[in-house]
């Protein structure tokens, strides 16, 4: 095959890295991922950079490994690639590039005074996970390695850097660093001046560039190359697309870059992303962010999704493997989840809380996975499974109430990807219970961010003049695609606006957890 007609797609996620290399087609060729889990280290959500470095490499040791046994060849190059990783967070680095401070990760709340002054000083909401609030956070603190910052960048960027020797970014990835102008598609010189301002420095010359969507991000080069791949297979000089962050690779996988169009990922975190065709209000629960084109993008993001419900899975796993009756994993998965369609509409008087971290939508700077029912409760496996699934998508519908009800935002379809969405059906048909509106799921959907990001490579490499990422998306990728388009039952959504309304009403229950335990 030639390799100059394939693209290649990694993306570094909060549970698994993965890569994915498609052809001219956008078809998924082969695919390599490597397992991996952040840490809470002193207080501080984190991947230690050597477990960084260890992972990438090993996910790219199988996909070409995955390359030869598939094609029958070595993978020595491709047509062009890049990379994504999870948004926001803090990487710090000096001007000899030496890191300055652990790699603090979205899943962190501890920039709460930092995120409040910003917020109050731009008129625009800036979340805690945002690099921003990290860094003026770190001002806050006086932590000694402030003064000898020279470039701010994020896991991607990071990444993006060793391969290329290029400190820029796409649009989308940087809108998690810091707020975005679309109209200008680059940081929003007004919020930079307020903000060079405050903290006596020039922000500019510590972030990465911005790029949008098309652009060349740089090429591989030797020491890149080398980088991902020590064995030296690899070959340098490779068209590399600008680093993109998982939201905004997700937005491509799922066609969802079009004025009220809409996606939700669905994974360790979950996050709802409507492209926006008006100026918001100011809301702590949403986040103004961009698509990789440089659109306005309503994200409710939540730090919490299906980390409690790997957990409760492990623990069955462990019961059948005391029995002598071992499950495979991913069949377990599959069996629970869907006995989860069995159970109540409303989970029988169940409830649980998966917050393993903080979670900003609810208002909590830590985590104390929950659960919880009444004597009467139907304690059934079937409603214990709904609990978890229906607890993992609350705090995005209490977000998204804001958007469709207070905003009045209009979302035309909204598509469903990420780990949660692998068993067909069920979690799709829980989400369209959350929302009250259709949820399509791409056959694509299980290969996520990855092929997103190959995709972005693809439309660097293969676009017409004058094409957008929209058109290119519409006409050359999806034309033909095949997806599952499901719709709740009205008992459904209204079991979900009950299980929501008791989740709320006891809330007090969480944050006693976190109080006392």
């Amino acid at each position: 095959m030639d390799l100059k007609k394939t693209v290649l797609g990694i993306e570094l996620g909060s549970t698994r890295i993965k890569a994915v290399l498609i052809d001219e087609n956008h078809r998924p060729l082969a695919s390599g991922d490597y397992e991996w889990e952040n840490q809470l280290v002193n207080g501080v959500w984190t991947y230690a950079m050597e477990d960084v470095h260890a992972g990438l490499r090993s996910c790219f040791a199988a996909l070409k490994a995955d390359v030869r046994s598939k094609l029958g060849q070595e993978l020595t190059t491709v047509g062009a690639m890049g990379v994504s990783a999870m948004m926001h967070g803090y990487l710090p680095f000096d001007k000899d590039g030496r890191q300055l401070a652990e790699f603090r990760t979205w899943r962190n709340t501890i920039t709460g005074p930092a995120a409040e002054k910003l917020t109050e000083l731009f008129g625009f909401n800036i979340p805690q996970r945002w690099s921003i609030a990290h860094f003026y956070q770190a001002i806050l603190n006086g932590e000694a390695h402030v003064k000898d910052v020279a470039f701010l960048t994020t896991l991607a960027g990071y990444i993006h850097w060793r391969l290329t020797g290029s400190k820029v970014m796409g649009v989308g990835e940087a809108s998690g660093m810091f707020p975005i102008d679309s109209a200008a598609l680059d940081y929003n010189e007004e919020m930079v001046q307020k903000c060079n301002a405050l903290t006596g420095l020039d922000l500019r010359s510590i972030l990465p560039r911005v790029l949008t969507a098309g652009e060349s991000g740089g090429t591989l080069t030797a020491e890149g190359a080398a980088f991902l791949d020590p064995d030296g297979t690899l070959l340098p000089g490779i068209p590399v697309a600008p680093c993109e962050g998982d939201a905004g690779t997700g937005m491509a996988a799922t066609n969802s870059v079009r004025v009220r169009t809409g996606n939700v990922s669905a994974g360790t975190s979950d996050f709802a992303m409507i492209v926006t065709e008006k100026p918001l209000g100011i809301h702590r629960e949403i986040d103004m962010v961009t698509t990789p084109d440089g659109a306005a993008v309503a994200m409710v993001h939540c730090n919490n999704c299906t980390s409690d419900i790997n957990a409760w899975v492990n623990l069955f796993s462990e019961f059948a493997e005391a029995i002598g009756a071992g499950q495979d994993r991913g069949a377990l998965f599959t069996l629970l989840f869907r006995k989860a369609l069995e159970g109540d509409a409303d989970c029988g008087g169940l409830l649980s809380y998966n917050y393993f971290s903080g979670e900003g939508v609810t208002d909590l700077d830590e985590g104390r996975p929950v659960f919880a029912r009444t004597p009467d409760a139907r304690f059934t496996l079937a409603n214990f499974m709904r609990t978890h699934l229906l607890s993992a998508l609350a705090t995005l519908k209490i977000g998204l109430d804001i958007l469709t009800g207070q905003e009045k935002v209009t979302i035309d379809k909204l598509y469903g990807h990420g780990g949660f969405f692998k068993t067909p059906e069920v979690g799709q048909r829980m989400l369209s219970a959350a929302v009250g509106a259709p949820v399509s799921v791409m056959e694509t959907a299980g290969e996520g961010g990855p092929y997103g990001m190959a995709l972005l490579g693809a439309y660097m490499l293969w676009k017409e003049p004058g094409e957008t990422l929209a058109d290119y998306l519409d006409n050359k990728v999806f034309a033909g695609a095949r997806s599952v388009t499901l719709s709740a039952a009205p008992q459904e959504i209204e079991g979900f606006n009950a299980f929501l309304a008791r989740y709320k009403k006891a809330l007090a229950v969480e944050k006693a957890a976190v109080e006392t335990m």
